[in-house]
């Protein structure tokens, strides 16, 4: 009889083993990192934004990667309220850096700043970026973005214009124009929220992918 029970006990522990090594079980384990939906305080959720994140980074999930949106709202806000001298010049603040939860070279940069105006479309660029229409003014290379959008904040806060820059990872082509897109979308989204978090009116902001621009 004891020997029977060694034996059971045996095969249930060989079996439990099988089924371990052979994927049977189902793993309870979380997947590591942010959905874009909860990104950067989900700026990139809607699926244009989503689609382009993950084809910027090459994953599904994220990593947040020294992103300061409350100081860069804030910076905002109070360069809407400060008189502007010649001599001022506020600083841009990281909205949002993001990674591949699985780590590896690739990172996104967004930075938020107030300036006196939009550049104007210089021609001498023609070949090296695609300009867009969305706000003020927009446009991309491969691998930097810049978007350009008024905020009306109500008084005794002055209008202000904010740029927003896109950094995205080294090493992709000049040639590749469906980067500068996904560039420019991820842009997009993350200056459609700021306006939204700063209240402002009259942005101008497209919604989803930015047209191409007629130059």
């Amino acid at each position: 009889m004891r020997s029977a029970l060694v034996r059971t006990g045996a095969a249930v522990a060989v079996a439990a083993l099988l089924t371990s090594c052979s994927g049977g079980g189902e793993s309870t384990e979380e997947p590591k990192g942010l959905t874009a939906a909860e990104a950067c305080g989900g700026f990139a959720g809607d699926a244009a934004a989503t689609a382009a994140l993950k084809a910027v980074l090459g994953g599904e999930r994220f990593q947040d990667f020294f992103s300061k949106p409350d100081k860069a709202l804030s910076g905002l806000r109070d360069a809407a309220a400060a008189p502007w001298a010649d001599s001022y010049r506020p600083q841009p603040v990281t909205y949002c850096g993001l990674r591949p939860a699985e780590g590896g070279p690739k990172d996104l940069k967004i930075e938020v700043g107030a300036v006196r105006a939009a550049p104007a479309v210089d021609e001498r660029l023609a070949d090296k970026v695609t300009y867009f229409t969305s706000g003020l003014r927009a446009y991309s290379s491969s691998g930097l973005g810049k978007l350009y959008f008024s905020c009306r904040l109500k008084a005794p806060a002055h209008e202000i214009v904010v740029e927003t820059s896109i950094w995205g990872p080294g090493g992709v082509p000049e040639a590749d124009l469906e980067q500068r897109t996904r560039l420019i979308t991820l842009g997009n989204a993350a200056a459609r929220a700021v306006s939204a978090e700063l209240g402002c009116e009259g942005d101008g902001l497209a919604t989803g992918v930015p047209a191409k621009a007629r130059t």
